[in-house]
């Protein structure tokens, strides 16, 4: 679609009654919704086995494993603090 049929619709659209601008920007979203969730290969709805492998390993700097004991044990210790606070 090109910009001038854009603006123009633009311009049709200036002429509706706010309410009619809401009843035309409700549809119009609902229809992109509906055309997004029935295409499968929608660019907007990838699969994460789509994007698997896209990052360096170790993405950051630092190994998957290493990442996930550190924020647990993180939170461990902020729980654990907080609950010292509370006392």
């Amino acid at each position: 679609m090109t910009t001038n049929v854009l603006d123009e619709l633009m311009q049709k659209a200036n002429l509706l009654t706010p309410d009619e601008q809401l009843v035309l920007a409700t549809r119009l979203i609902e229809r992109a919704r509906q055309v997004t969730v029935t295409t499968p290969s929608s660019p907007h709805r990838l699969k994460w086995r789509d994007i698997r492998g896209l990052l360096p390993y170790p993405s950051l700097g630092e190994d998957a494993q290493a990442y996930i004991s550190r924020t647990r044990r993180e939170g461990t210790e902020h729980r654990e603090q907080a609950l010292k606070r509370e006392r």
